[in-house]
């Protein structure tokens, strides 16, 4: 039996600097190095309509640029490189399934923080949408209970 994952060469990690995003990096990097494959983290920006899409938000580019320069950390860590970047959009969602159709990739591996209500598995609406619309593989990376991580 063969696993999904042994055929993964491009991988889409959405990250938000949360254990879970970080830790769902990591796992991508192991995957696709192990295929000699490449690991895209992308940042997003998400743009209130009220202003035009191209808008300079000096704070939240800046946030993220620290936050892909963490991405990078942890995929050095590993002994990997990834590429990062910061995309602007009306919707986090649209903006990941875009940016996974247009780069072709296999899978997006996508970190999920550990919330105790009532038991159940709770996503946000990012990543519901991209479980709903994205073509390709969706590997879900749920962080351990206390939030440790990468």
């Amino acid at each position: 039996m063969e696993f999904g994952t042994t055929l993964l060469k491009t991988i889409l990690v959405p990250v938000d600097g949360s254990h879970a995003s970080m830790d769902a990096l990591a796992l991508a990097c192991l995957l696709a190095k192990r295929n000699k494959g490449k690991v895209y983290a992308v940042y997003v920006i998400e743009v209130a309509r009220t202003l035009p899409l191209d808008a300079g938000l000096n704070p939240e580019a800046q946030e993220g640029e620290k936050i892909l320069a963490r991405a990078d950390e942890v995929a050095d860590s590993l002994d990997y490189a990834v590429t990062g970047e910061l995309l602007q959009a009306r919707d986090a969602g649209h903006a990941i399934v875009d940016e996974a159709i247009e780069r072709d990739v296999d899978a997006i591996v996508v970190g999920i923080e550990y919330r105790r209500p009532l038991g159940e598995l709770q996503m946000g609406l990012t990543a519901q949408y991209m479980l709903r619309n994205v073509p390709c593989q969706v590997i879900i990376c749920r962080s351990a209970a206390g939030g440790g991580g990468a």
